[in-house]
């Protein structure tokens, strides 16, 4: 069995990709490393508890000695999905965010030097380029500078820094993904998409910033997994990966297409005051990835949404229990309303 250490695999996009890689593969085993935050979920995971090449450990990115325990020796790589990662949460209090998505990268990078491990993969938002000018025809591509808007978007960046500085200083073999907006099964309802989707099902009003007009590429979460995993086997050392979808939508777009799935009224759009630093436009130029690790989504934005919508639809008490206890406060305090609120 070849060993692959996860961090941050209790999280959407990490149980996903524990997810594909268990389904796809049968000789690789995996040691998923999650520290169980509030946006870490074993419900994610829990058909996999008798899933032989599964290993679950609970502990922090930043606790040196416990990723050194629970990181098997010379194991094939390390990916990093560990992060906090929403935007608003970082405009409110920056500190986590350098603390888990600096630091504890910098703690992984030693880590793998330490035990030998062949390959680290940072896992990264193409939030860290910054944004582009709205109804232009410019994208991100790998060589486009960085230019962080947020206190998220600055620690995934400075995380990308510690990543090449630790191939060129010390010859680690990394490699660099960056990605749009996932969406899919299991994610956290504070993002857009599961909060909508919560929200409407509840016939509760759906809080949309500012116009409803910024652009993201937003990708099914399985078709990120899926190049993520190949970035691993066939990426270049030292490379970074765009991951798009080439899926274009406004945000106001993408809230009316979930009203219209589920037979809701447009009546329940309310749209709140922008958050500050808002990104206009986000736009994946694909293309490197496409041609050298042969990737292509395999899902459509209306068949992703359908899939994701009739996931929340069977599991609403996953979602209930969620936004229940600390979460009801974040809504609150974020956006000056309560849960259940008609």
């Amino acid at each position: 069995m070849k060993k692959i250490f996860v961090t941050g695999g209790a999280g959407f996009i990490g149980s996903a990709f524990i997810r594909l890689v268990l389904e796809e593969t049968s000789d690789i085993e995996i040691t998923n490393f999650d520290a169980l935050t509030y946006a870490g979920n074993l419900e994610n995971l829990e058909d996999l508890d008798n899933t032989a090449r599964h290993k679950f450990v609970k502990g922090d990115i930043c606790d040196k000695e416990a990723v050194l325990r629970a990181l098997p020796d010379k194991a094939e790589a390390i990916f990093n999905f560990a992060a906090e990662s929403h935007v608003d949460r970082s405009i409110n209090s920056a500190s986590e965010f350098v603390l888990t998505n600096v630091f504890g990268t910098q703690v992984l990078l030693d880590a793998a030097r330490a035990k030998n491990i062949r390959r680290f993969i940072l896992i990264s938002t193409d939030e860290t380029l910054g944004s582009l000018p709205e109804d232009s025809d410019l994208y991100f591509t790998e060589d486009s500078p960085l230019k962080p808007n947020s206190p998220y978007a600055a620690s995934k960046a400075a995380a990308e820094h510690f990543v090449r500085a630790a191939r060129e200083t010390f010859g680690v073999d990394t490699v660099i993904t960056r990605c749009g907006n996932n969406y899919g099964p299991r994610q956290f309802p504070e993002k857009l998409i599961p909060l909508m989707i919560s929200n409407a099902m509840n016939d509760e009003p759906l809080p949309v910033y500012g116009d409803g007009k910024n652009v993201r590429d937003w990708i099914y979460v399985e078709d990120h997994a899926r190049a993520i995993w190949l970035a691993f086997e066939k990426g270049k050392a030292g490379g970074i990966y765009n991951i798009g979808a080439r899926n274009e939508r406004k945000n106001i777009e993408v809230v009316q297409s979930i009203l219209d799935v589920l037979g809701k009224p447009q009546s329940l759009l309310k749209f709140v005051a922008d958050r500050p630093g808002h990104d206009r436009r986000y736009a994946i130029d694909a293309a490197k990835t496409e041609t050298e690790l042969g990737w292509k989504p395999q899902t459509s934005w209306e068949e992703g949404l359908r899939k994701t919508i009739s996931w929340y639809l069977e599991n609403q008490d996953w979602v209930n229990r969620i936004r229940d206890g600390a979460y009801r406060d974040y809504y609150k305090n974020h956006y000056g309303m309560e849960i259940g609120t008609k």
